[in-house]
């Protein structure tokens, strides 16, 4: 991936935007040996005006995504080397406090305890005598405890920018700052160089690591960077008596106290006040002022002291001492936020070697920097950055109605409590399929993902479920966005027959004549067999990374469907593809239904003149066939681990696929079931699902999945890294199943995992839900390979649940539910 110039010199970088960002990746790409690397920067330094510049600097690592954490990880551990020139550290480790004030927050900060003590991050649950001892300010009436995390701290951002501009420059980066970028030359699909008010900069990478500021610079290269700026207010008070004669900047933790909006931090004698709690006030990147012209600095905005009033009274309620002061000054600071609040990180397909490192805050400003400078040179990052990645939006979610709406709600939603399901209100519906209408009338329950409107359960199952018996009572959180209705759909599954809308699933053509090459070449397993199979096969990087799953159906001999996971699937197919090879995804022009469960050829049979029995159609085939009047692509596949087919057909004739089967079904008992069913019986079956059992982090071997891989069919992206763990004998973790012993007992993922005699975490469940047919909760979990019947426990809201080892499948090991 990396682009050498002749000779090999190394290649020319221009980053644009010496905010932490950038300055970060000078430093990362220089200390690797890139050092032809210039620094672009339209404000003056140290301080160029952008959002580095008035950034509070605080540092919380814990978050519920893993990526996010290891990148705020290595950021205190890179800032707490760092001296800036005048030999002031650039971060200071006072800690950090999370104070809950109601119930629902307590319990909030313990699953959060769960999700540190999962990452790697030291902290825990104090009581309300420890909240006060490390802010005695606290209302002793009003705090219920807190989340201490001893480790994170103050970042000073602009101190840290310097020190590593320093770094990068005494290795031979250049920095140029009053230079404004006016455009980004390219040629045949690849940037060549930077246009700038002081002249034109040749370049092989281009990094757009401008801040909010990056719809502008994207604009410039003709690619499109889904951020919204909003504007965010940040005060500071009068001195506090109670801080007088501070000799330091801060020495009480970074205060937040999510259940009204607030963050608070010292400032030596002040108190520095962060608010969410106020109305999005979005910032069109357009029209922002050079820096020149702004009155303080671009990033800066008056301040809307109308919207600051309810946080400051509860600021003064969470803090009584603050009623003696009064707000000094304040400002509305300008930053990004995108639609999923995550970060816009990776290189353009569009345009090669044009990178977004894009709405990233200091918290993660290292981390990103150090894993885009691996996966710059080295060609990959070292964490799992899917999460990031800028292919993750759909079309449907690019548009700019889309990305201001859900931005501005990614704002008003950043200290929410967030269940892992819910969904968003706005915009929706927004992609539905074919069944949609029906699915309403048998009273859908629906959640979203990729703009898909999912069906969880169906009401009209409600009778079902009243017959059930056995079936434990759960928690609150556990309970949110579920159903015993899914016990019922699950149930009519194993015994009867049910239909599961498999539309989101992403369908991808591959077709020409240099097909079976291109996929032989790029995925783990053996696809050389005869039009009408279907392979299960990987895609891995050159580390041998999983950066997906596939189902590969060779419908003809030059005519593959794919079966795939996100966007980047097709990303990243389309970037290797020679001419000779056409990738174009189907999804909005087809739907599927999955047709599952013992009488699912009873059902299917009668509809079609072809043969469907085992003989006929065995597991993993394919066939072109027609149920009544409607032609379907029939795939004997089955992720719910019983008899059945997932029929796709063109989106035009969906309803009528959908109702042709659902007339037929009524005498066998179909149902409709919803993804909840789906998940539960995946798990007992032990199938896995990328981007949460498995990412670019695990390998094949690690993660069960060594039957995908076909060594010998010649060679295939990630197979020399498979010859090298081959050679270094058993992997050192698994993926492991468990079984929770109380029959009662839930979690769902992302919760630490013990292993008996051990204090310390061991690793970290990945997916989980209750297997109706078993009884009892499955969890799956990254740990150290474990026979089976080994002992651990697994920390759900601060409390150890014990489980035990499984041996995999937990369901029919010998397969008679599908092989018949």
């Amino acid at each position: 991936m990396a682009a050498v110039r002749g000779g090999g010199a190394a290649p020319r970088v221009v980053v644009v935007g010496a905010g932490i960002v950038g300055c970060s990746l000078a430093d990362e790409l220089t200390s690797r040996g890139w050092t032809d690397v210039t620094v672009l920067e339209q404000g003056p330094l140290p301080a160029p005006g952008g959002s580095t510049s008035h950034a509070p600097g605080l540092v919380f690592r814990t978050n519920a995504s893993k990526c996010l954490t290891d990148m705020a990880t290595y950021t205190v551990e890179k800032f707490s080397g760092l001296r800036a020139p005048d030999g002031r550290a650039c971060f200071d480790p006072v800690g950090g406090l999370e104070v809950a004030t109601t119930h629902a927050r307590l319990a909030d900060l313990h699953r959060r305890a769960g999700l540190a003590a999962s990452w790697g991050v030291e902290g825990e649950v104090v009581g309300p005598d420890e909240c006060l001892k490390l802010w005695p300010f606290l209302d002793p009436d009003l705090v219920l405890g807190g989340f201490h995390t001893p480790g994170d701290g103050l970042a000073r951002a602009l101190s840290a920018s310097r020190a590593q501009l320093e770094r990068a420059v005494a290795r031979g980066a250049r920095i140029l700052d009053r230079t404004t970028v006016t455009g980004i030359e390219q040629r045949g699909g690849r940037v060549t160089g930077v246009v700038t008010d002081q002249g034109t900069f040749p370049a092989d990478h281009v990094v757009s690591a401008a801040g909010f500021w990056g719809p502008v610079i994207g604009r410039m290269a003709g690619v499109d960077i889904p951020l919204l700026p909003l504007a965010h207010q940040y005060a500071r008070t009068t001195p506090l008596d109670e801080l007088a004669g501070a000799d330091r900047e801060a020495s009480r933790p970074i205060l937040r106290h999510q259940d009204r909006d607030l963050y608070f931090r010292e400032h030596t004698d002040r108190v520095g006040i962060g608010s969410y709690a106020h109305r999005p006030l979005p910032v069109d990147p357009f029209t922002v002022p050079r820096y020149d012209d702004a009155p303080v600095m671009p990033s800066s905005y008056p301040f809307t002291e109308d919207d600051f009033a309810p946080s400051w009274e509860d600021a003064k309620a969470l803090l009584p001492a603050l009623a003696a002061s009064r707000v000094e000054s304040g400002f509305n600071g300008v930053f990004s936020f995108t639609p999923d609040g995550m970060p816009v990180l990776g290189e353009t397909r569009e345009l090669r070697g044009f990178w977004l490192a894009e709405a990233v805050w200091v918290t993660h400003s290292a981390g990103v920097a150090k894993a885009l400078a691996e996966w710059m040179t080295d060609g990959r990052p070292s964490i799992d950055l899917h999460e990031c990645d800028l292919t993750r939006f759909e079309t449907a979610q690019r548009s700019p109605a889309y990305v201001e709406e859900r931005a501005a709600r990614q704002f008003v939603e950043v200290y929410d409590i967030i269940h892992p399901l819910q969904p968003p209100q706005e915009p929706r519906p927004l992609r539905v399929s074919p069944f949609y209408a029906r699915q309403l009338q048998l009273g859908a329950h629906f959640l979203e993902g990729g703009g898909w409107e999912r069906p969880h359960w169906y009401e009209a199952n409600a009778p079902l479920a009243e017959t059930l018996t056995g079936l434990p009572a759960r928690d609150d959180w556990s309970a949110t966005h579920w159903s015993p209705i899914a016990a019922a759909e699950a149930k009519a599954t194993r015994e009867k027959v049910a239909l599961y809308d498999m539309t989101p699933l992403r369908r991808l053509e591959v077709t020409g004549p240099g097909a079976l090459d291109f996929l032989q070449r790029t995925t783990t397993n053996n696809l050389a067999k005869k039009p009408g199979s279907v392979t299960y096969t990987l895609l891995l990087d050159e580390a041998a990374g999983i950066l997906s799953d596939l189902t590969v159906a060779r419908l003809a001999e030059h005519h593959f469907q794919l079966g795939a996971n996100s966007p980047a699937d097709l990303d990243l197919l389309l970037r290797a593809a020679p001419d000779d090879v056409q990738i174009r995804d189907i999804t909005a022009g087809t739907c599927c239904v999955g047709v599952w469960g013992p009488l699912a050829r009873d059902l299917v049979q009668p509809l079609t003149r072809d043969d469907l029995s085992h003989q006929g159609l065995g597991y993993f085939k394919a066939r072109q066939t027609h149920i009544g009047h409607v032609p379907v692509t029939a795939m004997r596949l089955s992720y719910v681990g019983e008899l059945g087919w997932e029929l796709y057909t063109t989106a035009d004739l969906g309803l009528r696929l959908w109702d042709t089967l659902w007339e037929a079904g009524q005498r066998h008992g179909v149902v409709a079931a919803g993804r909840s069913a789906f998940n539960s019986l995946r798990l007992e079956k032990g199938y896995r699902a990328w981007g949460h059992d498995m990412t670019a982090e695990h390998t094949p071997y690690e993660a069960g999945l060594g039957f995908a891989v076909r060594m010998n069919k010649g060679d295939f992206t990630g197979r020399a890294a498979l010859l090298a763990l081959e050679a270094r004998g058993e992997p050192t973790r698994r993926l492991t199943a468990l079984t929770l012993d109380d029959p009662a007992a839930v979690v769902l993922g992302k919760e630490p995992v013990t292993i008996d005699g051990t204090g310390r975490p061991a690793g970290y469940v990945t997916s989980a839900g209750y297997g109706y047919t078993l009884g009892r909760c499955v969890a799956y979990a990254w740990l150290p390979p474990l026979a089976p019947g080994t002992p651990v426990h697994i920390t759900y809201f601060g409390e150890k649940t014990a489980a035990t080892v499984a041996e995999e499948p937990l369901f029919d090991p010998q397969m008679t539910h599908i092989l018949k």
